[in-house]
């Protein structure tokens, strides 16, 4: 097998994938979107089924700028979401160290007295 048609056969390949990988991307698109009813979604479906080259760029070309602003504010939600759980869970588990800090930083300012102070770091403990 000569060097040229290796190339060749990887560069076929290479855009396959890049095609797959095109047609899952718009029927994601196509799914996600809310401002398409069932019917619309159904007839993109079947155009790029049916007509797939045509139906991919007629697809891009018409709603390519919807689709990447889809794609970027489905991005600001995930990380919404990912620093809402962060802190979430970040402020929600005070240990005991902590505790007992400002317990200490209590009994300093005169707020608890020892015996207060001993009853709450003996509860922060256990």
């Amino acid at each position: 097998m000569p060097i040229l048609d290796l190339f060749w056969t990887m560069f076929m390949i290479f855009l396959w994938v890049v095609w797959i990988w095109l047609l899952i991307t718009i029927f994601i698109d196509i799914f996600r979107d809310k401002e398409l009813n069932g019917f619309a979604k159904a007839m993109w479906i079947l155009f790029v089924l049916v007509l797939p080259f045509l139906g991919v760029l007629v697809y891009v070309i018409v709603r390519g700028t919807s689709m990447h602003e889809r794609q970027a504010q489905q991005a600001a939600n995930r990380e919404e979401a990912a620093v809402a759980y962060i802190q979430e869970t970040a402020g929600s588990d005070t240990g005991s160290a902590d505790e007992i800090t400002k317990l200490v930083q209590l009994h300093k300012d005169g707020v608890l007295t020892d015996d207060e102070f001993a009853a709450q770091k003996a509860k922060a403990l256990a």
